[in-house]
């Protein structure tokens, strides 16, 4: 039989000749113009390779999480590119993102001007016009290491060492890379991204993705975030571990533990740091603590409050989760389901009439929030205020205003957790923000709540979606950004989130998610938790603190 029947879109269908690429099927689709990837059943399948036989497939764009993913690392190279034709002396430095775009750094000889980025911005849309193939390479695993130790790449040649016999890369032009994912078929899918030059070299990129509804998102500068960014990055080269590979040597050579000493010494420090500029005004009466999911909340809280007890003052610590309506009042979103992470889902009224009371020196009854029910309960628990209380108050909301429009800003200090790793994989491939936090909440999910991996996956996006509308717009409200993560944490969080993942079967819709998820974690040696103290923040998600 010389044709095969197609499926695609969900229910388009299409006659083709057996041996016909992926790429020459998507002309058909509604994605021809911005395909990224191809799916079949739950697998990833590179869009050069040939259907053989009657099946379903399933094309995606960057309106997907894997397109995403693949997009962005497909500018990285294109920029890349276009960087070393224009200034072969020069090399870009992807650090971390930032909320709606990722931060990078040119290290050069010199500084570059706003024309210097407007021809590089020049020469990537020629490189994109050309539809240029991103040409795969699987190579061994020792002539990869050779290529790298020669370009003067050994932090990269260290991570390959980790593989197995053959590597996977990719060819554009004359240059050879990887990115730790696939890339797309040819440059030509990659139109839309802008550059925002800041200083020094530092470039914002910004680039469409399954968040922005296909839109290259509007730039918003947070100034405190880079400036907690940088000093963490410069925390690590003074302890010589800018990369992920020096860990690694230090749980090679037995050198841990002391390194996970100064790693908490460092967080707590931040902690002292926020605590002492809290108590420089005596006014703060309220100390606002927002982060997005498993940004550590629950512990910096409870940090921050032994640090101001130690000072003689009496903490007093209020989640706002306790103030969540009644479950069948909770808004729903568009899809019918319970909005939990929007502003209405709490009982603003009864939040606010607590605070107001307790500011008039009135005793209050505090609710707990019950759900298993959708409940709030009154068991009991007063607060009053006394001449040296502090209100602590974490929860999603608590950057907006709108939380506590009675309560004056001047009593107010607004805190944003958020938990970046300025360790690098290399040069070219940064921890991600978004993949510590899922791996934090699979592992505490399925601790604390018996949920599998897919459960949480699942959930994310909404999650995801929520922090995009409630939290990131009001982080340039923030006082001050403390850094809620742990340079070592992943070769500890390795040792519970590989099992869970290594569970999800071929036929889970979330197969594909937590195979890259795996071979991420192949980057870090394992940690053993009996080096992690009981008061470590790490030990809300992994368990065995001095409250379980």
């Amino acid at each position: 039989m010389n044709t095969i029947k197609i499926t695609y879109d969900t229910n388009e269908q299409i006659e083709v000749a057996k041996g016909t690429t992926y790429i020459e099927i998507s002309k058909y689709s509604k994605y021809k113009d911005t395909v990224l990837g191809v799916k079949k059943g739950n697998e990833i399948l590179a869009l050069t390779d040939k259907a053989t036989m009657d099946e379903t497939i399933e094309f995606f764009d960057y309106n997907s999480i894997e397109g995403a993913k693949i997009y962005k690392a497909a500018l990285k190279f294109i920029f890349e590119v276009a960087l070393k034709t224009l200034y072969p002396s020069a090399e870009i430095h992807f650090l971390h993102s930032v909320p709606r775009g990722m931060l990078g750094e040119v290290k050069y000889n010199q500084v570059l001007t706003i024309e210097d980025i407007s021809k590089i911005k020049r020469e990537m849309a020629n490189i994109i016009d050309s539809n240029l193939p991103f040409i795969r390479y699987n190579i061994l695993t020792k002539e990869a290491i050779d290529f790298y130790n020669s370009s003067n790449a050994e932090e990269k040649s260290a991570n390959i060492k980790i593989y197995e016999n053959i590597v996977t890369v990719y060819k554009l032009k004359n240059f050879l890379n990887y990115y730790y994912v696939s890339m797309p078929y040819s440059t030509r899918y990659i139109k839309q991204f802008d550059l925002k030059y800041l200083d020094n070299n530092r470039i914002i990129f910004l680039y469409p993705s399954n968040l922005t509804e296909g839109k290259i998102p509007e730039y918003v500068h947070h100034e405190n975030i880079i400036k907690s960014f940088y000093e963490g990055k410069e925390w690590l080269k003074r302890l010589n571990t800018p990369y992920v590979s020096d860990i690694n040597k230090l749980v090679s050579n037995s050198n841990i533990k002391g390194y996970i000493e100064a790693c908490e010494l460092n967080f707590t420090d931040q902690i002292r740091k926020a605590c002492e500029e809290i108590l420089r005004n005596k006014e703060h009466r309220f100390i606002m603590i927002a982060g997005p999911s498993s940004s550590g909340k629950t512990t910096t809280t409870r940090v921050l409050g032994s640090y101001l007890r130690s000072q003689g003052y009496d903490p007093i610590c209020i989640s706002t989760d306790d103030y969540f309506v009644e479950r069948d009042e909770t808004p729903k979103d568009e899809k019918g389901n319970y909005d939990y992470e929007c502003l209405n889902a709490i009982d603003i009224n009864l939040l606010n009439n607590n605070l107001i009371n307790l500011l008039k020196g009135e005793e209050v009854s505090v609710p707990e929030y019950n759900f298993v029910t959708g409940k709030k309960e009154f068991n009991n628990r007063k607060l009053k205020l006394k001449e040296n209380s502090i209100i602590l108050m974490e929860g999603l909301h608590s950057l907006n205003n709108d939380l506590t429009p009675f309560i004056p800003d001047n009593v107010k200090y607004k805190i944003y957790l958020s938990p970046f790793i300025p360790l690098n994989i290399d040069r070219h491939n940064y921890i991600s923000t978004l993949d510590l936090r899922l791996i934090r909440r699979m592992i505490r999910d399925n601790r604390t709540r018996g949920y599998d991996v897919s459960h949480t996956i699942k959930s994310w996006q909404s999650v995801r979606n929520g922090e995009e509308k409630y939290i990131f717009p009001y982080i340039h409200q923030a006082n001050i950004i403390i850094n809620t993560a742990l340079p070592y944490e992943l070769g500890v969080l390795k040792v519970y989130a590989e099992p869970l993942l290594l569970s999800i079967k071929p036929n889970s819709s979330y197969f594909e998610e937590a195979r890259r998820l795996v071979k991420f974690l192949r980057s870090f040696y394992p940690i053993s938790s009996e080096n992690v103290n009981k008061n470590s923040i790490l030990r809300e998600f992994i368990g065995g603190n001095n409250n379980d």
